[in-house]
């Protein structure tokens, strides 16, 4: 039975393979791998986490740069004698890259910046004890606008201001006066700070979501590195057992041949 229980150690890598062998470190070394288990998901969710938030991140710096062409039109726009049915077909061009890369900035369903705002919850970590906790996100404080089509709140989609008659999206510079362009570079600065301080948001929970990450890796690394200090078999100590005990075998069936082979030679004796 040495032998064989021997052997199992051996070949499974386990001291304690199942309940028989010891019931209460079974029973905790199968709660921890359980939750090493869950540990894994909450890794794979932050990769797809750290995903999705680059995926709005990039999304807002390339609107920065459209709006940024935007200001450009307006300052051009002020000169006295400029071309403003030129310059607002330009304007108009910016405006539906700016519809385009907010309505097209979707991973796994999710929109940060065409959404009317809500908080979402990014999956961070999880214990037996509390469950699931979360990283979140506000995204009333980095959505552009509500929907592609007639905007009415997010940075681009609410009217502006100084220039109360438009917002980012729909600015019409045909008729403007000088005091019109004024308001509106005011709402265009305006609406680049804001989308620069949704940007650092996102910069920010890109950080976090980084520290969880390696977080969650490491406990999950001490809680393996738990679990087999309970149920591992000491392979060193296990081979070197294995070793004496196959040795002890082989001895007792050479005694046991001997015994059988005088046995034998005593019989021929009275024979």
């Amino acid at each position: 039975m040495n032998l064989q229980n021997t052997e199992n150690q051996v070949s499974t890598g386990l001291r304690i393979n199942t309940a028989a062998d010891n019931a209460s470190y079974w029973s905790i070394a199968t709660k921890m791998k359980s939750n090493v288990g869950a540990l894994g998901a909450v890794n794979d969710a932050l990769s797809e986490s750290q995903s999705m938030v680059s995926t709005m991140t990039s999304a807002l710096n390339k609107s920065i740069e459209v709006i940024d062409k935007i200001k450009n039109d307006l300052v051009t726009a002020s000169q006295p004698g400029a071309d403003l049915n030129a310059i607002q077909t330009d304007i108009a061009k910016q405006q539906a890259s700016l519809i385009s890369i907010g309505g097209s900035s979707t991973f796994n369903g999710q929109n940060f910046l065409e959404t009317s705002g809500s908080t979402v919850n990014l999956v961070a970590s999880y214990d037996s004890t509390n469950g699931v906790s979360f990283l979140s996100v506000d995204t009333t404080q980095t959505a552009l606008f509500d929907a592609t089509t007639g905007a009415t709140s997010g940075i681009l989609g609410i009217s502006g201001a100084a220039y109360t008659a438009a917002s980012i999206l729909t600015l019409n510079i045909t008729a403007a006066t000088a005091g019109d362009l004024a308001n509106m570079l005011t709402d265009v600065e305006t609406a680049i700070g804001s989308i620069t301080t949704a940007s650092s948001i996102l910069g920010s929970t890109t950080t976090n979501l980084t520290t969880q990450q390696g977080y969650v890796s490491n406990l999950s690394d001490s809680l393996t590195t738990g679990v087999g200090s309970l149920v591992d078999a000491d392979m060193n100590e296990a081979a070197t057992k294995l070793a004496a005990l196959q040795v002890q075998q082989q001895l007792g069936i050479q005694a046991l041949s001997i015994s059988n082979s005088n046995t034998q030679l005593i019989l021929k004796l009275f024979g």
